[in-house]
């Protein structure tokens, strides 16, 4: 695929997702008293968070040792994991009944202090990281490396805020 073909495809997807995302949030199923492993997703979101999260400082580890084979697969497994959690949460979100973060207080400005910005960049993030996985995967190290300085902090504090948000929401998800 042409690099230009490739970018019209990442402009139409990074558009799409996110406003896909918002219209389930305003336009929700939620299924009252759903099946029980519904319920269950939100940890496993986490987790997969929380692995996308180790992948990613373990592929910065490993083409720092100049280990690019290592790198190439820890990249390519957090991006697998972070597609089947966009899934994934998009189908929770649409079944699910909307939760309310309960806290009081400082903790409930710190809460959404890390939730919107969490917010924020997951709704940027996905050209940045489309645009590094293929310039990567073409062989265009230097226009790789210059976008990849950008996209993995980003990526790293997404993965990172989306564990804590689920700490800090847990006790309030519907049981």
């Amino acid at each position: 695929m042409k690099e230009s073909s490739f970018l019209r495809l990442v402009t139409i997807v990074s558009i799409a997702i996110p406003v896909a995302v918002a219209v389930i949030f305003y336009l929700p199923l939620g299924l009252t008293g759903g099946p029980l492993w519904l319920s269950k997703l939100p940890a496993f979101h986490a987790t997969l968070n929380g692995a996308c999260f180790v992948l990613l400082l373990l592929a910065l580890m490993f083409i720092k040792n100049k280990r690019i084979d290592l790198h190439k697969t820890c990249m390519l497994i957090a991006t697998s994991l972070s597609l089947v959690f966009l899934l994934s949460y998009v189908f929770y979100h649409i079944l699910a009944p909307q939760s309310h973060y309960g806290g009081e207080g400082v903790i409930r400005t710190v809460y959404f202090t890390i939730l919107l910005t969490h917010i924020a960049l997951a709704a940027i993030i996905l050209p940045f990281v489309l645009i590094s996985l293929y310039r990567g995967l073409t062989g265009q190290i230097d226009k790789h490396r210059k976008i990849a300085k950008i996209t993995l902090p980003m990526w790293l504090y997404v993965t990172l805020t989306g564990v804590i948000v689920y700490l800090m929401m847990s006790p309030y998800y519907p049981a």
